[in-house]
């Protein structure tokens, strides 16, 4: 099969178990929505703070593609399965820094000034979301093993099952029902943490038994840490997780200080900060495909076929990035009236949301760029690039564009000048990014 097929199917299979994670919040969303403003508004602030934590630390874990990914291009089985092992550490130590993290979100909070009838909510949610953070971060760790090994498809039939479940639980969990009082907010969290720790344990049983991971020898006892393979993990993964981190802290703060500017404006920046993460899946799922191919090629010890894959992936992630982005965008007062039944909340949704299908293109192409230039150990620019333009321009930007005024323009006061800053922020990264990789790719040698 050719690289594009191979890609294409990679990426499809990915993107189907990506949604089926999404369909998690998209399901939160619309149900807060349908319970009170209030819960949507609480949602939208304790899922920022979630996300926030989360994706750094999924960073982490995810620079773990490519170096599984060359392991399985060398043949080297075995010495596979025991980084797996070893990257356990790793995990152990994320989760740790999580729970704490999601314990004690007071600073975020008050710096922000989110209003405190808020934030009452907030906390009780992140509480919840707790004890569902470990096994999230676990079985995002068994998907990238999944992915290095251009096997996805086990995984997205997990995740496939997974909004199955949660997605009933969600409702009834909110609303309450057959002895259950109505939760809002609190359910959905609750509704995660069953599912998480139910899919969890199938992936556990999954490496112990399934044909597919035997050659690999992964379920044998931990060995002792080996701080030279996990310091390589961290030299890829922490500047990753940095970057991840800015990334998603720019999102969060958006959430944040849109939360000052009221109810209805928390509500409706929640529906378009959702749409925007629905549509990073595509990207997300081909740079996924694309990075294990390169990493592959690479580990095989072949450069050339890695680039073909490059050139492969950018041109079938920027097609579907314009494709997306244009339906978006005439589509958008339909899909804002879908996850809110208040007109208010669905007609600023719905401006936000033509913003959102330009943010999506340079979202597109950032990702597709992080994730191959990880496959040639590059993590350190990319995370300044992401620290000046993300925050510099995106989140303050957005903050005297909204309350200061900049330059020309007044204060707007609207959750529009925060998208606006981020969207021109995104323009700048997909200009410097892709130069990045040129030189990174060009100057590459074989070890």
């Amino acid at each position: 099969m050719k690289e594009r097929g191979i890609i294409a199917r990679h990426a499809g299979t990915v993107l189907a178990g990506q949604l089926a994670t999404m369909a998690f919040g998209v399901t939160d969303t619309i149900v807060a929505g349908r319970y009170s403003q209030q819960a949507l508004a609480a949602l939208s602030v304790g899922a920022a703070v979630f996300i926030t934590v989360f994706i750094a630390l999924l960073g982490i874990l995810q620079a773990l593609l490519p170096t599984w990914a060359e392991l399985y291009g060398a043949g080297r089985r075995e010495d596979l399965g025991r980084s797996v092992r070893q990257a356990l550490y790793l995990a152990g130590f994320a989760c740790v820094v999580g729970v704490v993290a999601l314990q004690f979100p007071g600073f975020l909070l008050h710096t922000t000034d989110v209003p405190a009838a808020l934030e009452s909510d907030v906390r009780s949610y992140l509480a919840v979301l707790t004890l569902a953070l470990p096994p999230a971060l676990l079985f995002r760790m068994y998907s990238t093993l999944n992915q290095s090994l251009g096997k996805p498809q086990l995984v997205t039939w997990l995740q496939l099952a997974s909004a199955a479940v949660k997605i009933p639980l969600t409702a009834w969990f909110a609303f309450g029902g057959l002895g259950l009082p109505a939760m809002g907010a609190v359910g959905c969290a609750w509704a995660t943490v069953v599912a998480n720790w139910l899919f969890l344990g199938i992936a556990a049983w999954l490496v112990r038994t399934d044909a597919l991971y035997q050659p690999y020898a992964i379920w044998r006892r931990v060995e002792r840490p080996d701080w030279h393979a996990i310091a390589n993990f961290a030299r890829l993964g922490i500047p990753a997780g940095l970057a991840l981190t800015v990334e998603v802290t720019s999102f969060t703060l958006m959430a944040l200080f849109i939360a000052r500017q009221g109810t209805l404006a928390a509500a409706a920046h929640q529906v378009a900060a959702n749409l925007a993460a629905v549509l990073y899946m595509v990207p997300l799922s081909v740079a996924i495909a694309t990075s294990a191919r390169v990493s592959y090629w690479l580990g095989a010890g072949d450069p050339k076929r890695a680039r073909l894959c490059i050139r492969t992936g950018f041109r079938l992630g920027w097609s579907l990035a314009l494709l997306l982005a244009c339906v978006m965008f005439f589509a958008r007062r339909g899909i804002a009236a879908t996850y809110s039944s208040d007109p208010q909340v669905a007609a600023l949704a719905a401006s936000l949301l033509a913003i959102v299908a330009v943010y999506h293109l340079g979202d597109a192409t950032q990702a597709l760029c992080v994730f191959v230039l990880r496959c040639y150990r590059v993590a350190v620019l990319p995370l300044v690039a992401y620290s000046v333009l993300l925050w510099g321009v995106g989140v303050v930007g957005g903050y005297l564009l909204a309350y200061r005024g900049l330059g020309p323009w007044p204060p707007q006061n609207s959750p529009a000048a925060f998208w606006l800053a981020s969207t021109f922020a995104l323009a700048l990264l997909a200009v410097i990014l892709p130069l990045i990789l040129w030189r990174s790719v060009r100057r590459y040698r074989p070890t």
